[in-house]
């Protein structure tokens, strides 16, 4: 029995357009995720990895979609070839089947190495950018999310023992800003919650 084409897209943010990642391609299914690629841990990607069986072929849109760091991409590749799971790379034209020569895994590394570099790259870019901004007094950063009115009664209420996830609920903000906030106001947060 023929396995199953899958699709997987990986889109950073909400407003990325995830359909033109594998457009054109004829896919039984396909699995999407909204998120950053600095980890494996991605609902969908774990639900790929759960569902891909024996004679399914993966298709990726680009090794960096799939992974951002080498050890991941490898890792994952290694996973679904060691099953008997196809693992296409479209904008690279690479094919990984577990039958693979040490020419091919000499190309992942090869090509997961460059993705990994290159990001590094962007974000180096994007540091001196900002820091140049600052310089130049035209960078404010990000606009934050609360007033300071709003900051100090989360910072008050937190004292007074409300969960932080409650507080991140009430705010619509995240636990993170929750605790990025009460350090900002030097009130000491209590772990009080998971």
């Amino acid at each position: 029995m023929a396995g199953q084409r899958i699709g997987y897209v990986r889109v950073s943010t909400l407003d990325q357009n995830e359909r033109r990642q594998l457009e054109g391609e004829v896919l039984d299914r396909v699995f999407i995720d909204k998120a950053s690629g600095r980890d494996s841990n991605r609902p969908e990607l774990k639900e790929l990895l759960r569902f891909a069986r024996d004679g399914d072929i993966i298709v990726v849109h680009s090794m960096d979609r799939l992974a951002r760091n080498l050890d991941d991409l490898r890792s994952i590749v290694r996973s679904l070839t060691g099953r008997g799971v196809r693992v296409e790379f479209l904008k690279e034209g690479l094919v990984f089947s577990g039958e693979d020569s040490p020419m091919a895994n000499l190309m992942l590394s090869v090509m997961g190495a460059f993705a990994e570099f290159e990001r590094a790259l962007i974000r180096e870019r994007q540091r001196e950018g900002i820091l140049l901004a600052k310089q130049r007094g035209a960078y404010r950063g990000r606009k934050r999310s609360l007033s300071a009115e709003k900051a100090a009664e989360l910072a008050t209420r937190a004292a007074l023992g409300v969960p932080k996830s409650v507080l991140a609920r009430e705010y619509g903000i995240s636990r993170e800003t929750v605790y990025q906030y009460l350090r900002m106001s030097r009130v000491s947060p209590q772990h009080s919650d998971g």
